[in-house]
């Protein structure tokens, strides 16, 4: 698909731990795709990748037809880091710097956030907050986001579904990551399971319950033999 990102035989180590192994994969535009998997699976080493942060030792990645940048990605960690005695309006102001249409206090009346204080005295969802504003301020044609949903409120968290959407919509590629599969199966329109370093299987909204059951499944099997010892 020319307006795809495409990932082929992504491999990536640290030293003689493999984490990514022939991973690929491929992502159209105008979509949310999670990413989903447990602690280690590597969902975050991918994010880095994609990001240019690391560099996989085998594989390419592209971005309509031509190598991927992080140029076209805007990417919120899952800790984002501020710098020390920056308000929150001074960090929007330096991110929107390429994007002076931003309209910050128009956006923030959304969230409500207080742009002129601190953001070292922010809560941790006050600080999610204002980092996905910021990955919105950038306008990129890709949005990455690792664990965009943890940390929080509930009445934050439907908003910024409500963002996406709206933003699918307008044509952006939107990645989610999450190892907790709630925060995907309504906001999705692909969930790629990644286990072993690949993408085991990619579900569409009419497997989401197969896929929920599964994943209960495995951790029902997972776990018996030691509840049934511990109780």
């Amino acid at each position: 698909m020319d307006n795809a990102l495409q990932l082929s035989n992504i491999h990536f180590s640290y030293g003689k731990e493999k984490v990514l192994s022939g991973l690929s994969m491929s992502m159209a535009a105008g979509q949310i795709h999670g990413v989903l998997g447990r602690n280690g699976a590597g969902k975050t080493t991918l994010f880095n990748i994609l990001y240019s942060r690391l560099h996989a030792g085998i594989g390419t990645c592209t971005w309509q037809g031509n190598p991927l940048s992080f140029e076209h990605i805007a990417f919120q960690e899952t800790q984002s880091y501020f710098y020390p005695y920056l308000t929150g309006r001074e960090y929007l102001q330096l991110v929107t710097q390429n994007n002076p249409d931003f309209a910050i206090d128009p956006w923030n009346r959304i969230f409500g956030l207080p742009l002129d204080r601190f953001v070292e005295d922010y809560s941790t969802g006050m600080k999610k907050k204002l980092a996905f504003l910021g990955t919105l301020a950038m306008d990129r044609p890709i949005m990455l986001l690792d664990e965009p949903f943890n940390g929080v409120d509930v009445e934050s968290n439907e908003k910024i579904f409500q963002i996406l959407m709206r933003l699918r919509d307008k044509g952006k590629l939107i990645i989610l990551s999450s190892h907790i599969i709630h925060s995907l199966t309504g906001t999705a329109d692909q969930i790629h399971y990644l286990q072993g370093g690949k993408i085991q299987e990619t579900y569409l909204p009419d497997s989401f319950p197969q896929l929920e059951n599964q994943l209960k499944e495995w951790i029902r099997q997972e776990i018996q033999g030691d509840l049934e010892s511990l109780l």
